[in-house]
This record gives C-alpha cells, sequence and structure tokens, in this order.
C-alpha cells in the first residue's frame, strides 16, 4: 500500500464514504480504529449506491494499538490534529507512512494527542478565525501531499 488512512471513530458516513473512494483513486488502505457511529457493512455500502466499495481495502481495527500492529514496522505514522504543530507541508513522506485522523465532532481524544510524539502531529494551517476543515477535505488535501513526493503521476 502506498499510504494507510486511518479513521477513528468516524461519525458521518458520507465522510468516511468520501475518504473511501479517495483510497480507492490513491491506491491507500483505509483502516476504521474503533467503532463507526453507522453500518460499514458491505450490504449498506451497495443500499447507499458506493459502487467502487467492493475495491476499497478496508481494515477495522479495534482499538489504535490494534491500528499500530496492524501496520509494518518501518511505517511512520502521524497524527492530524488542529492542535498539532508542524504543517503538512514541512514533513518528507515516504511509501508506507501512515494517518490518524479523528472524528468529525472531537477529533482524537486528549490522551491519545499527550501520548504522542509532538513532531509527528500534524496540522494544516489555516486563518484563525477558521475552526476546522471538513474531515474528507483534510485527508484528501495531506494524501494529495504525501502523494505528490512519493509518486510521479
Amino acid at each position: 500500500m502506498s499510504l494507510h488512512i486511518g479513521l477513528y471513530r468516524p461519525e458521518i458516513p458520507p465522510n468516511t464514504g468520501n475518504i473511501a473512494r479517495l483510497c480507492v483513486a490513491l491506491g491507500a488502505e483505509l483502516h476504521i480504529v474503533g467503532e463507526a457511529a453507522f453500518d460499514l457493512s458491505e450490504k449498506a455500502a451497495r443500499r447507499a449506491g458506493l459502487d467502487y466499495w467492493d475495491k476499497v481495502k478496508i481494515s477495522f481495527h479495534s482499538s489504535l494499538e490494534e491500528y499500530k500492529a496492524a501496520l509494518p514496522s518501518d511505517t511512520c505514522l502521524y497524527l492530524v490534529s488542529v492542535f498539532g504543530t508542524c504543517s503538512y507541508t514541512s514533513v518528507s513522506y515516504k511509501k508506507g507512512d501512515a494517518f490518524l485522523f479523528g472524528n468529525e465532532t472531537s477529533g482524537v481524544p486528549a490522551e491519545i494527542k499527550k501520548s504522542w510524539n509532538e513532531d509527528r502531529i500534524l496540522k494544516i494551517p489555516m486563518e484563525d478565525s477558521s475552526r476546522c476543515l471538513n474531515l474528507s477535505n483534510s485527508v484528501a488535501v495531506i494524501s494529495y501531499e504525501a502523494m505528490r513526493q512519493i509518486k510521479s503521476w
């Protein structure tokens, strides 16, 4: 896999659907960490008209520890947060890097952020008057920057 995209307890089905489609386009693996707030079964995806769902490489993990254990040992795992100190553009990405994005209403829990290496907490710079970006937009921005560095299209 070129990248690993982790979503921590996603809450909004259209965001996860958009991110799944993005993962197909990038050849990335989608990881659902913790329980999603909605049905992610193949039957539910078909009912929602997600005709690409069978092309998504998706893994489910009950915990962050399980997600980390599923990644190759040389993978660099980044947390993405509006409270990050490192701009996503200042990182040199490599094939197989992984990301963890928080859910739409509360992000990643504070205890996870506290335990994370600060230079691996990424942010997307934005105006102070803006609270945050939509989750699927954030995943797209960071994933395409990583892919721009990894691949030549």
